[in-house]
């Protein structure tokens, strides 16, 4: 087993949340780091952590930026981290379930994240590179994230499932 060093520059933490139950809002985690240990083409063993700095966020609305940052949501003053930690690793066919405990404001829940491996090759400057995406979704209630507003035709502003979407790009430690 090799450890990795995620390329954050060529990587990304991203999210989407229905908005009026009509659209979606996008956005995405800039600060973040992650421990990565694995075999470049199998991540049956591997050994995942991630820590994401919850000010990075960006939406391209810096009020709702804002307003993310704040008690109504993740209160980042509070709890500056979000945590993931890799449990339990399954492979099936070409990809693979990654269950593992995910850490919001301090509320810790099981999630489990289906993940690819996209490929492995070698960068411009010679070194070894290596791809994987990932995806899972949460009810974002569950994290102590329960902010909302109704609306007047019905429903709410903001939608209870997120899609989390990992990108990720490592290389050799």
């Amino acid at each position: 087993m090799k450890k990795w060093n995620v390329d954050a520059s060529h990587s990304s933490i991203g999210f989407s949340v229905k908005h009026m139950m009509v659209s979606k809002v996008r956005g995405s985690f800039s600060d973040f780091t992650a421990e990565v240990a694995a075999t470049e083409t199998d991540l049956s063993n591997a050994e995942i952590a991630f820590n994401i700095q919850v000010a990075s966020i960006t939406t391209g609305s810096v009020d709702r930026d804002n307003h993310l940052r704040s008690a109504d949501f993740f209160d980042v003053e509070t709890y500056p981290e979000i945590k993931f930690i890799a449990k339990n690793i399954t492979k099936k066919d070409d990809e693979y379930e990654i269950a593992g405990d995910l850490t919001i404001k301090a509320v810790t829940n099981p999630v489990v994240f289906n993940a690819e491996y996209e490929g492995k090759g070698t960068n411009p400057w010679g070194q070894e590179v290596v791809g994987f995406s990932a995806e899972t979704k949460i009810n974002r209630e569950e994290f102590g994230l329960t902010w909302n507003q109704a609306l007047e035709t019905g429903g709410v502003l903001v939608g209870k499932d997120i899609k989390i979407t990992i990108e990720l790009e490592a290389n050799p430690a």
